[in-house]
């Protein structure tokens, strides 16, 4: 995908949909609440408005996400008009809703599929993203796309790239070695292992949460230091990049941006524009306000003092997750901050049948 850096003047360089709060899952992490909230997802026409008002800041890319992108009717006419203006779409999911016909009608078109899966095995995937059966129904699907993908490039069609994407929390964090050397070998046509460390936003940022699942401060730090990635390198097929990162650029800490270091810009289902990616809080909508106009009130957003005070002695995990619930509190609507408070203190642990 293209950097996730931009000039605060020229706009953003990657902007981030999330196309639909629908999703079959109910992961304990979950950064939008989806599946546990209402869809918010557009009619057909004001997706396409929503579409044409992001392309034109002239992004490098855009990501479709959610929720599951999959489940969304009119996809594919979203995923035409962006690839008509010449950006190819990045697209994420669980893996789990999947049709066959939607590999042409939608993914053919994409730069990049990831497909989620945040456990080696369908113990710890399951648990994490609070499904029995999604870690079969996600190996399924990259199977699936694994065998399109070589036809394609046998029959040298061009063709997405397809990405295994990993968030990883305490749970899963001893088993990323499985990752590389049981999951990872299975499909062939993999382009590469994308690994994050779980941020503490959404349903992350509960106490409990961070308490229990977040990485420690130094899991994060082993995460990306660079003995351990070439390990992790050293693990996998030559033809499979390995990407890590510990996400935290995108706390928004001011020393960050002021490197000139500008996280994507993030899109609600309803074409509401979040003044901070990861934070509650948006400064107006793509389908009534001027999209640079909207990008300018986000900058603004950065260097507000109540921000800029709350961000700046952020270090640790457990500094970042009670920071984020105090922005979202802050900045969220009423109904946010009634949703924020109805969140489950404890961490599910039983899971529903698939």
């Amino acid at each position: 995908m293209s950097s996730p850096v931009a000039t605060v003047s020229g706009g953003p360089n990657v902007i981030v949909w999330d196309i639909t709060y629908s999703c079959p899952l109910r992961c304990t992490h979950c950064y939008s609440e989806s599946g546990r909230r209402a869809s918010r997802q557009l009619p057909l026409v004001d997706m396409v408005r929503v579409t044409e008002a992001m392309l034109s800041l002239r992004p490098g890319a855009i990501v479709l996400a959610g929720g599951e992108p999959l489940v969304v009717k009119g996809l594919q006419e979203v995923v035409d008009r962006i690839v008509d203006a010449g950006v190819r779409p990045y697209l994420y999911t669980s893996g789990w809703s999947l049709r066959r016909s939607a590999i042409d009608d939608v993914l053919a078109k994409c730069a990049d599929v990831s497909v989620s899966v945040d456990g080696a095995t369908a113990e710890v995937h399951d648990a994490v993203r609070g499904r029995a059966g999604s870690f079969d129904r996600a190996m399924a699907t990259l199977a699936l796309l694994d065998r399109w993908v070589a036809g394609q490039r046998a029959g040298r069609a061009e063709h997405c790239t397809l990405t295994l994407d990993t968030t990883l929390v305490r749970s899963s964090f001893d088993q990323l070695e499985l990752f590389c050397t049981d999951v990872v070998p299975r499909f062939p046509e993999l382009h590469q292992v994308s690994i994050g460390a779980a941020m503490p936003i959404g349903l992350a940022s509960r106490s409990s949460f961070a308490e229990q699942e977040l990485l420690t401060d130094e899991q994060a730090d082993l995460l990306v230091d660079p003995q351990h990635v070439a390990w992790l390198r050293s693990l996998v097929p030559p033809s499979v990049q390995v990407s890590v990162n510990d996400n935290r650029l995108l706390r928004y800490h001011p020393d960050l941006l002021a490197q000139g270091r500008i996280p994507a810009m993030q899109v609600e289902p309803d074409g509401r524009v979040r003044a901070m990616a990861i934070y509650e809080g948006t400064v107006g909508s793509l389908l009534a306000d001027p999209p640079m106009e909207l990008w300018k009130r986000s900058v603004a957003r950065w260097s507000d003092p109540f921000v800029t005070e709350t961000l700046s002695s952020v270090y640790t995990m457990k500094d970042w997750a009670a920071a984020t619930r105090r922005i979202d509190y802050r900045f969220g609507t009423a109904d946010d901050r009634a949703r924020i408070d109805a969140r489950p203190s404890a961490i599910p642990q039983g899971l529903p049948a698939s």
